[in-house]
């Protein structure tokens, strides 16, 4: 696995956009997805594994139940999905059901997105996984390949898996039979306006107990390029909330409808230039004046009289420094005393 930690918004556009030359097609064409995580130490699990217990017994039961209940539930697009037990699997991983695949996508923008959805969590360095697909293809039976080449495809749908197995059963024994392991990418249906604006993909193994990132580790010297991390400093996150802003990447754009709309207006309008700063033997209430170089500039209070300007910044593992005292200290965005500050505005 290659990792970087970058230092810059333009440091993270160049390794988010690395290797996107694709000279078949004479086209900048990234070979990547992205999957965004706004805590570097979150659970890369799938759903199905952190239900616990004998989870890979249940996978079936869960599948068939959700088929049947749902079947008796029309929502409109999902009434005339094509019905294959892949396209039951992509609308459960869509609506929560406990599944082997993880979300993916094919917008650097969207995965950006889903680091800084989160103003609780600013305080924490973020993280951004980007797996080549092209190069994760090489691992696929002979059978699937030809699938793909056939269609002239680069991911799968449910009507090219189901050329090759009708169940997940059937799919796990022959990838077994014929190369051991593998990992598929599945483009999922256009269930609604939320999966096509988030340019949604699903991962998915040959293997309800096995993860993705055990699979990685097993090829890693074969392919040490396939997965790269890209860290992002918790300091970073003010400017690439802001711009993803700008770009108009917002939870508006991210999850069409009402909710999203709530969702957008309730962070856009809230007091995020507002911190608190603790000592330790002291907690401070702080406004951000400026952020530069992966330091940024706050006045600190003491009540309703400011008393001086500290210059914080983040290091790995999401510790805080104040660079002129040469001190550790914590950062809490979006303070509780907020009604402290002599005034405040919003943007």
């Amino acid at each position: 696995m290659v990792e970087f930690r970058v230092s810059s918004w333009s440091e993270l556009n160049e390794r988010l956009y690395a290797r996107s030359w694709y000279q078949p097609h004479g086209r900048f064409r990234s070979p990547f997805l992205f999957r965004g995580l706004p805590d570097w130490r979150y659970d890369r699990r799938t759903s199905l594994c952190r239900l616990g217990g004998n989870y890979a017994h249940v996978e079936d039961d869960l599948l068939r139940n959700f088929r049947k209940y749902a079947s008796k539930m029309p929502t409109g697009r999902e009434q005339t999905t094509y019905d294959s037990w892949w396209n039951w699997l992509a609308i459960g991983q869509h609506y929560g059901l406990p599944t082997r695949m993880l979300d993916w996508t094919f917008s650097p923008n969207v995965a950006l997105h889903f680091v800084t959805a989160k103003f609780s969590l600013f305080a924490t360095d973020g993280v951004v996984w980007c797996i080549d697909f092209i190069k994760a293809r090489r691992y696929l039976p002979p059978s699937l390949k030809a699938i793909l080449k056939k269609d002239d495809a680069v991911f799968f749908t449910a009507e090219m898996l189901d050329r090759y197995a009708r169940t997940l059963e059937e799919f796990d024994q022959r990838v077994e039979g014929e190369a051991g392991d593998c990992v598929i990418f599945f483009e999922p249906p256009s269930l609604d306006d939320r999966i096509v604006n988030q340019a949604a993909v699903f991962s998915m193994i040959s293997s309800p107990s096995r993860q993705l990132e055990e699979w990685l580790a097993e090829k890693e010297t074969e392919q040490p390029d396939l997965f790269t991390k890209i860290v992002i400093p918790a300091v970073l996150k003010w400017e690439l909330r802001d711009k993803l802003d700008n770009a108009n990447v917002t939870e508006r754009v991210i999850f069409p409808g009402l909710d999203g709309l709530g969702k957008w207006l309730r962070r856009y309008y809230s007091p995020n230039h507002l911190i608190e700063v603790d000592y330790g033997a002291k907690r401070l209430l702080g406004r951000i004046q400026n952020i530069e170089n992966l330091c940024m500039t706050v006045t600190l209070y003491d009540g309703e009289e400011p008393q001086r300007d500290a210059r914080i910044t983040s290091k790995p593992g999401s510790l805080w420094w104040d660079v002129d005292q040469n001190t550790e200290v914590r950062v809490f965005p979006k303070p509780d005393r907020l009604g402290e500050f002599p005034h405040w505005s919003p943007p």
